[in-house]
């Protein structure tokens, strides 16, 4: 095995740590010298690999979204209500996600511009989705735009709830009756 071999695996190792010490603590309450020692390295070992918390942050979001990547071109809304049900099968990660999301909104937080880009993108893909779907207005009325942060606020909404209280959320049966709402024949 080469040497960058072992150094890719070794920083995907760390990611995953990183993904459970924020599940478990937040990004403020996580600290590097817990993932180093989740891993068996000293910190000085894993600024090695990533030379700042931020940095590890960053990798840690990235590599989240590489979990859910999908080309836009190929999301239907009927996709949606598989991410959610797939959601629901990883709480860590979605417990991370929600962890960083609500720590970002506060100002100076290293997460806050990744995911004030992340929601603009996301609520120019979901306009597109429901474009596509409906054209330029859907069966309430409303137009892509105007209901694609709905959309992406139900979806991230349920989570919370779900998170909080998983045995009393049906997150993927909520999000398909937000869709009948919308007008779509989900069963």
């Amino acid at each position: 095995m080469s040497a960058r071999t072992r150094s890719e695996e070794r920083r995907a190792e760390i990611v995953r740590a990183a993904v459970e010490v924020i599940a478990e603590r937040g990004y403020r309450g996580a600290s590097l010298a817990a993932v180093a020692e989740r891993v068996g390295l000293t910190q000085q070992g894993l600024l090695h690999h990533f030379p700042t918390k931020e940095a590890l942050l960053v990798a840690v979001l990235e590599e989240r979204d590489q979990w859910d990547a999908v080309p836009d071109s190929r999301w239907r809304v009927d996709l949606l209500a598989a991410l959610v049900e797939y959601n629901a099968m990883r709480p860590g990660i979605i417990q991370t996600f929600s962890a960083l999301l609500g720590e970002s909104v506060t100002e100076g937080h290293p997460a806050r511009e990744y995911f004030t880009e992340r929601y603009t993108r996301v609520r120019e893909s979901m306009a597109a989705v429901l474009r596509t779907e409906y054209g330029d207005r859907l069966p309430n009325g409303l137009t892509p735009e105007r209901t694609a942060p709905l959309l992406v606020a139900v979806m991230d909404g349920l989570q919370y709830q779900w998170l909080l209280d998983p045995e009393s959320v049906d997150m993927p049966g909520a999000f398909r009756d937000f869709l009948r709402l919308l007008g779509e024949d989900v069963s």
